[in-house]
């Protein structure tokens, strides 16, 4: 048997499929690295966008405030016994004297209690009068007594030298001589007992007396407080200047040391700032100028006082006028405040726009040269106020970049611009 030699197939149907396998992997790779390493595009209209230049100048750091304008000086009036609205004599906005009624509040306990320390007064004084009149007769009567010892001491002394005399002389006998001596000695240490009780009544009298008065000057001191607090239900004006606020209507109760108003002294106005984000407040003290326009003039600012506590996020801080007070600013008027936080410097600016939104001063779009295209770059941004942003890094003057807003670029790598 003669063999045949069979030439053997070099593209079996087997390989064409493997290699063909292989063939689309390494076509998926490709075109999965191409669309996700290269370039994707976006044609986009120029005039759709904002195109800015980036430039060199003068910059300095501002935030936008809003301040309040306020009186430079305020006085609260609050309640300072409670009581019932009975009579309103003025309205809000009237322009006050000091010491003039603005509104009368009535309190029957208060009232009460007036009439009753009134009565305490007049008996405790009453009481005093009849303890000095009975002191008085009682001195009177002691000295009647001192009178009458006196007397008699005089008459017993007469009788003891007469008898002393005659004894001597063996005129009289001892006897009567004695009896003599004796009732000498009796009145004379009676006088000194009367003596030392009319001065022992009259400390006692002195003292019960000083009792008195400190007892009825107390009472009176009392009935003083208790008129002022009476009084207290007049409100008065404090000091010369315009009511505002005015918060009390006839009939309505107001419990002790409520806000009823308050009085603004006319002698000039401050500004309040009351929105300053708590980012700045290690930056915000005081000498810092603040701008303003007002009826198409600028005036000037200057913060005097700033109120640490935190509110919401917020803080406070006050300033007054720097020159010229802008004529025709009235109470509660709300002033647009350019707060500057650094001196002003030369430096790299672009344009503030709506791509910060969306790129955090991270990256922008530059221009080519040839202004057909515009592709992403890195920046480093760095303070900003209301007009700039500072460049620290990524552009230099003269470089044009996209500034509007990137909310629909998606994640665009370069703009195709179209005229």
């Amino acid at each position: 048997m003669v063999d045949i030699v069979r030439k053997k197939k070099r593209w079996t149907t087997k390989r064409i499929l493997t290699i063909a396998g292989i063939a689309g992997i390494v076509l998926l790779i490709a075109g999965s690295y191409y669309f996700t390493s290269g370039k994707t595009k976006l044609n986009r209209d120029v005039e759709r966008l904002t195109i800015s230049e980036v430039s060199k100048g003068p910059f300095q750091e501002t935030i936008p405030v809003n301040g309040d304008v306020m009186p430079f000086t305020s006085i609260y009036l609050d309640a300072v016994e409670g009581g019932r609205v009975e009579e309103k004599y003025v309205e809000d906005g009237t322009i006050m004297k000091k010491g003039e009624p603005i509104l009368r509040l009535s309190n029957t306990t208060l009232e009460l209690g007036l009439v009753t320390q009134q009565t305490d007064v007049f008996n405790l004084i009453t009481q005093m009068q009849i303890s000095r009149n009975n002191a008085q007769q009682n001195t009177v009567t002691k000295l009647q007594n001192e009178a009458d010892v006196e007397s008699q001491l005089r008459e017993a002394e007469r009788i003891y030298n007469l008898d002393k005399g005659l004894y001597d002389k063996k005129v009289i006998g001892s006897q009567e001589f004695r009896q003599a001596e004796n009732n000498y000695n009796y009145y004379l240490k009676k006088k000194e007992l009367t003596d030392k009780i009319l001065a022992q009544d009259s400390i006692s009298t002195e003292q019960q007396l000083q009792q008195a008065k400190q007892s009825s000057e107390g009472s009176k001191r009392a009935l003083e407080v208790m008129k002022r607090k009476v009084s207290d239900l007049i409100v008065r004006a404090p000091i010369d200047g315009q009511l505002t606020s005015l918060d009390a209507e006839i009939g309505e109760n107001k419990t002790q040391g409520q806000r009823l108003g308050q009085i603004d002294k006319l002698s000039g106005f401050k500004v309040r700032l009351t929105d300053i984000d708590q980012h700045y407040i290690s930056r915000v003290y005081t000498g810092l100028i603040g701008k303003f326009t007002f009826a198409d003039s600028a005036y000037t600012l200057k913060i005097t006082k700033v109120f640490s506590q935190v509110t919401n996020g917020r803080f406070q801080a006050d300033m007054q006028f720097v020159g010229a007070v802008p004529k025709g600013i009235r109470r509660g008027q709300t002033l647009q405040i350019l707060l500057a936080l650094s001196d002003e410097r030369q430096a790299v600016l672009v344009p503030r726009g709506g791509f910060y939104q969306q790129t955090g001063g991270n990256w922008i779009f530059k221009l080519s040269d040839d202004g057909k295209t515009a592709y992403k770059v890195d920046i480093q941004l760095g303070n900003q106020n209301q007009d700039y942003y500072e460049v620290l890094q990524g552009l230099k003057p003269g470089d044009k970049v996209v500034t509007s807003s990137y909310e629909d670029f998606g994640n665009i790598q370069e703009l195709v611009l179209k005229k």
